[in-house]
């Protein structure tokens, strides 16, 4: 796959509520299961869209993204005063070991799915803590997201985590998009 991001001229699309038809926010709060007092974060956070949701039930939320231009947008449209912005790649995360109860990505997966970015999710969601991946698959339409050859399909979402520490709970592929949820097993200690 190679390194790839949304073009922040076309930020415009990542605010369309039309969105939800891929993920909508209660979907996303289910596979969460957050409690009030969570540490989370959004990798690949873009604009802010889910964050915002997410931030009205934990304590912080990271949005991760590695485009300022993307947090500048976010600036625009208000930020909670629970989520701190972090402008970064995902394989440098700027947090502590187990710093975060759990980590959810949007649509974001195919642009940073390396072995690197998920051992450095690893590191900081604590053991036990949950990672929610939805993304485009490979074997969608194409006709939304980003070109199939920039996608992943399911198995690959399975064999990453896993190979990274990770226990894959739920997994089910959809029409455009996969779900995959996954605890953090890693023995780094």
């Amino acid at each position: 796959m190679g390194f790839h991001t949304f073009d922040p001229d076309q930020a415009d699309r990542l605010e369309d509520v039309s969105r939800y038809r891929w993920c909508s926010n209660e979907e996303l709060f289910t596979y969460l299961a957050p409690s009030p007092d969570d540490e989370v974060a959004d990798l690949g956070s873009g604009t802010g869209f889910y964050t915002d949701f997410v931030a009205d039930h934990v304590e912080t939320v990271y949005a991760v993204d590695v485009q300022a231009e993307m947090h500048e947008r976010y600036a625009e449209n208000g930020i909670p005063n629970n989520v701190e912005t972090v402008t970064t790649p995902i394989d440098e995360l700027p947090l502590d070991d187990d710093a975060l109860d759990s980590a959810f990505t949007t649509m974001t997966y195919h642009e940073f799915s390396g072995p690197a970015a998920i051992a450095e999710i690893g590191r900081v969601l604590r053991p036990g803590g949950r990672l929610v991946v939805i993304d485009w698959a490979r074997e969608g339409y194409g006709t939304d997201g980003p070109p199939l050859e920039s996608r992943h399909d399911l198995g690959h979402a399975i064999a990453a985590l896993s190979e990274g520490g990770f226990v894959v709970d739920r997994a089910e592929s959809r029409t455009e998009t996969f779900v995959c949820v996954a605890r953090n097993e890693s023995d780094r200690r």
